[in-house]
């Protein structure tokens, strides 16, 4: 389907006409036109150009700021993205694109521009791995209050997959969903594991390349919670191989050299992804990464 105009002149990416199916969601797009407008008023910002595509919850619109390039962020109000400004204010630019202004009533951020700003899954000649280990050094933070907990979040999760597989008309086994209900709960139940600031979509896509090579994370869907859940979106990044190797591979490697708990990160992964992969576009892909992880039991 065609992108279709904000006010006149910026286009709408295809990739946000899903919210058409919901009342919130086709208001929030009714809303689009005035945020906007006034976002780019309240940041000052000119030389508007042609919106990011693939984004499935913000308008995303490079920009200038005086002499900078900036990006402007126009967030739907999803409970997952709600803290990513404190998230990325206190990442302040490490690991992590940097936040350079809030306007928490309209939903926008603006954000600095990665330069040249490659996906980190299209580079086939970069150690990725090691530019992801080398990311979750620096993410690695401490962190509580204002970001959900993990093991808030792990609940709803649970509570919701039977429902959810049902919904989706169940299509994966059944025992898949018995993994990660039984998963989700056993982690659930263990306390005592820090609670550090995580990013819980860090995939290839969500990483770009910034100035002097270094590279920068995106759109964190902030929680708090066990260190060892930061290595579960990596391990299910099939961009960066999909297959029974690929995954162990991943979760291998990254445990071993971010001295993470490999059977919990193992466990976060099953339950992360079974809960996501219902409404993913890569069901199928999701499932493959769940038999895999569970065929070492």
């Amino acid at each position: 389907m065609a992108d279709r105009l904000i006010g006149g002149a910026v286009p709408v990416p295809a990739s946000l006409d899903w919210l058409k199916g919901s009342e919130a969601g086709r208001s929030w797009l009714d809303k689009l036109p005035a945020l906007f407008e006034t976002a780019c008023k309240q940041f000052g910002l000119t030389e508007i150009g042609h919106p990011f595509s693939g984004g499935n919850v913000s308008l995303v619109v490079p920009a200038k700021h005086g002499n900078e390039d900036v990006v402007l962020k126009l967030q739907y109000p999803d409970p997952e993205c709600c803290h990513e400004a404190e998230a990325l204010r206190r990442w302040n630019g490490r690991g992590a694109v940097r936040l350079l202004n809030h306007a928490p009533d309209l939903g926008a951020l603006l954000l600095e521009r990665c330069r040249p700003g490659q996906f980190l899954a299209d580079d086939t000649e970069t150690d990725r791995l090691g530019v992801l280990a080398g990311l979750l050094r620096l993410l690695t933070i401490p962190a509580g209050d204002p970001f959900t907990r993990l093991t808030d979040e792990a609940a709803r999760w649970r509570n919701a997959l039977d429902h959810d597989w049902v919904a989706a008309r169940q299509p994966c086994d059944r025992y898949l969903v018995d993994a990660a209900l039984t998963a989700l709960q056993d982690l659930g139940d263990c306390e005592g594991t820090k609670e550090i600031l995580l990013h819980q979509d860090l995939h290839g896509h969500n990483i770009l390349s910034a100035e002097n090579g270094t590279w920068l994370a995106i759109d964190p869907k902030p929680l708090v919670g066990d260190p060892a859940f930061a290595l579960s979106p990596v391990v299910r990044s099939f961009e960066f191989g999909h297959s029974k190797a690929d995954a162990l591979y991943r979760l291998d490697r990254l445990s071993e050299e971010l001295e993470l708990d490999r059977e919990r990160a193992r466990l976060w992964t099953i339950g992360q992804t079974m809960a996501w992969a219902f409404s993913s576009s890569y069901s199928e892909r999701h499932f493959d990464t769940v038999r895999w992880l569970l065929a070492e039991d």
